[in-house]
C-alpha cells in the first residue's frame, strides 16, 4: 500500500512538472508572437516614429502641448481611443465626457499611466502598449498577450491638493 501511494505521488509530481514546463513553452511562444505583432505594426507604419521607453512602452507625441506635465496624484482629464493593432477600435470616450483619473496611482493600466505622464497639457500622443504594461496574460479583460494602441489627448490637469 505504501509503495502504491509513493508510485501515485511520483506520477502526480511528474505530471505537474510536465504541465509547468509546457506552460513555460507556451508563454515564450505567445510573448514571441506579441513582439512580432508589434514589430510588424511598426514596420507597416514607418511614419510613426515611436520612442521606445525603458519600461517597454512605445511613445509618440503627435502634438506637443503647451501646458505642464502631470505628476503623481494630479488628476488628468483625457479623451482617448483604444485600438487593437489591426485597427479595430475597442473603446473610446471621444464625443462623451472626459475621462478623469489620478496619475501614477494605478487607476489605469501601467502603460497608459506612464504615457500620460510624458504628455503636456493640451497635447496628443499615441501609446503603443505591450500586454505586460496593459492587461497582461490573464485573458480577464481582453485576450492575453494583446498589445494596444491608444490615441490620447491630455485636455487638462487638476493639481493634487497636497502640492
Amino acid at each position: 500500500m505504501i509503495k502504491m501511494n509513493n508510485l501515485i505521488k511520483g506520477f502526480l509530481f511528474t505530471g505537474l512538472i510536465m504541465i509547468m514546463l509546457s506552460s513555460c513553452d507556451l508563454t515564450k511562444k505567445y510573448e514571441k508572437e506579441e513582439k512580432e505583432e508589434i514589430l510588424n505594426y511598426l514596420n507597416q507604419h514607418p511614419e510613426l516614429a515611436f520612442e521606445l521607453k525603458e519600461s517597454g512602452l512605445y511613445y509618440l507625441d503627435v502634438t506637443v502641448g503647451t501646458g505642464e506635465k502631470p505628476v503623481a496624484k494630479d488628476t488628468a482629464f483625457v479623451t482617448y481611443t483604444g485600438y487593437f493593432l489591426d485597427g479595430t477600435k475597442f473603446d473610446t470616450n471621444v464625443g462623451g465626457d472626459l475621462f478623469a483619473f489620478p496619475v501614477g496611482e494605478s487607476y489605469v493600466i501601467p502603460g497608459f499611466d506612464e504615457g500620460v505622464m510624458y504628455m503636456k497639457e493640451g497635447g496628443t500622443a499615441k501609446l503603443l502598449i505591450p500586454s505586460f504594461l496593459g492587461y497582461g496574460n490573464s485573458g480577464y479583460y481582453m485576450s492575453a498577450y494583446t498589445p494596444l494602441l491608444f490615441e490620447v489627448k491630455l485636455d487638462s490637469i487638476a493639481p493634487y491638493a497636497g502640492k
